[in-house]
């Protein structure tokens, strides 16, 4: 059942630039404190899905051509929202709960961690600093970082997709592929991700088969309320 819930969620994210890895919700409240659970049994099958360096052109900008008329307040998340929602009519016998990355609980808590979950499904691996042996950073706050093998940080954890009525007791987990594998590298992914995020230097801790084009990269580099024009939209359609 997994693999073929997987075969159409691919046919129909693979062409917009998205990925969807699956993954069972024990897998996540395993590593979790209570507070951070997902309320669903341990065999339900998950995916976590990513975006790509190729969303962009592939799934944003025909989105904002076509509501180019109605109102838009953020292109992305509102473009991701449209794709995940127009998955959920591919299974129509099943029931497809979708969380995003952006929604909050009332506690104002996320409703899922996504480095957790991309980590966990073996998506892409969740560099924190617990996996530094000489930690060189003393009481500083280090927050981590996921790195895909592939598109090393040029990526974003985009949402889950969740199938109640789908228990999976068999699936086996992927690690994810540990791709800054020396105590030196992890050192220098951490510091520029903590203290040098703005430069993107992080991104490129590997070697990467895709990153983001320069006109991805001006665009997220533009506070949001500048952004609307270089998608050609005017301010009205905020």
């Amino acid at each position: 059942m997994e693999r073929r819930v997987a075969e159409r969620l691919r046919s129909t994210l693979g062409p917009l630039g998205l990925e969807a890895h699956a993954f069972k919700v024990g897998w996540y409240n395993a590593v979790l404190q209570p507070a951070f659970h997902l309320p669903y049994p341990d065999d339900t099958l998950a995916f976590v899905i990513l975006s790509t360096p190729s969303m962009f052109d592939k799934a944003l900008k025909p989105f904002v051509n076509k509501e180019r008329l109605k109102i838009i307040r953020d292109p992305v998340d509102q473009c991701v929202s449209h794709h995940l929602s127009r998955v959920k009519e591919k299974f129509p016998d099943q029931r497809v709960d979708v969380m995003f990355d952006y929604e909050m609980l009332p506690s104002r808590r996320p409703k899922f961690l996504a480095q957790t979950a991309a980590h966990v499904a073996g998506a892409a691996y969740y560099y924190q600093r617990k996996d530094v042996k000489l930690d060189p950073w003393g009481k500083k706050k280090i927050f981590g970082v996921c790195i895909h093998p592939k598109y090393g940080g040029w990526f974003a954890i985009r949402g889950l997709l969740l199938f109640p009525d789908i228990q999976v007791p068999f699936l086996e987990q992927p690690a994810p592929v540990d791709c800054v594998s020396t105590e030196e590298k992890r050192i220098e992914l951490l510091e520029q991700f903590n203290f040098h995020w703005q430069d993107g230097r992080y991104r490129d801790i590997i070697e990467v088969k895709e990153r983001y084009s320069e006109e991805q990269k001006a665009y997220f580099a533009t506070p949001p309320a500048e952004r609307f024009r270089l998608l050609g939209l005017s301010q009205e359609a905020q």
